[in-house]
């Protein structure tokens, strides 16, 4: 495991590890609201770290990235962009595929929006939103996300642990072990509760940009999903020209620590396709 500190959006340090083969096919893994590149373990501790570079950051006001508590830091697209840009191009990523969860799908939008899809092989949308605007709050951003927003974004710190808790519970139909919620907990509440309203205040619309798209598009949703409701990844199916699906019953918001094996052999053949061609 590499451990980088990257320049990105107006020269905020992007906290960024990556592990596997740095010669093989990468993938770029984007999390999202108030979580950390550590979401992602059951990817970087599997067989994908074998036969792929896997590359994770830190997003902008998360984990070991900078995270300044001004609204200009987190409210303008190009910001966005611009970190995920950087990270392929200080790390020399050739046509990495982005695998965005939940937020991290928005932040995928910001970068199409402003750097377009010719450095990138493709997309892995996993319980993703490509919209975050008033349309899409209740129709496409569920319960499990609005009913604790509030008390997520509170600086009182009893409204805000107690809303993050049910928030994380919200995540899962199949829930983690109570080590590992441990774990998902503890990085959640270093994020900042003005992060958080930062975020969830943006107003963001990706749909020109997937009706655009003529890489390779995965769709990973799980049928009980209640923070990024099944109607989000439909709208990116109905959208996106090249977008397949792939449907998981009994599953929430998190299909890759729910279902981690099915997960990572549908990345890998993802992965696999886009580099063949």
């Amino acid at each position: 495991m590499k451990i980088h500190s990257i320049e990105g959006g107006g020269g905020l340090k992007l906290h960024v590890r990556e592990w596997g083969d740095p010669a093989a096919p990468a993938i770029f893994l984007i999390h999202g609201w108030s979580q950390s590149h550590m979401c992602w373990k059951e990817q970087y501790d599997s067989e994908l770290a074998n036969s792929f570079r896997l590359v994770a950051m830190d997003l902008r006001g998360h984990g070991m990235s900078e995270a300044p508590v001004t609204p200009d830091a987190y409210n303008d697209s190009a910001m966005w962009a611009n970190d995920v840009a950087a990270v392929i191009e200080k790390l020399n990523l050739d046509r990495p595929i982005l695998a965005g969860w939940s937020y991290g799908g928005l932040v995928i939008g910001d970068y199409l929006s402003v750097h377009g899809q010719d450095k990138i092989g493709g997309i892995n949308y996993a319980g993703a939103a490509c919209m975050l605007n008033e349309t899409a709050l209740g129709s496409i951003i569920g319960p499990g996300f609005l009913e604790n927003f509030g008390g997520a974004t509170s600086t009182d710190m009893p409204t805000n642990i107690a809303a993050m808790n049910r928030f994380l519970h919200s995540c899962f139909e199949i829930q983690p072990t109570q080590a590992d919620f441990e774990v998902a907990l503890a990085y959640n509440m270093l994020v900042n509760p003005l992060v958080r309203l930062a975020l969830g205040s943006r107003d963001i619309d990706s749909t020109e940009d997937i009706e655009a798209l003529s890489i390779p598009v995965l769709v990973t949703q799980g049928r009980d999903d209640a923070v990024v409701l099944p109607a989000g990844a439909q709208y990116i199916l109905d959208h996106c020209p090249t977008a397949e699906p792939s449907w998981y019953d009994g599953v929430g918001h998190a299909p890759f620590l729910e279902n981690p094996t099915r997960f990572n052999e549908e990345l890998a053949e993802l992965t696999r396709r886009c580099h063949q061609s």
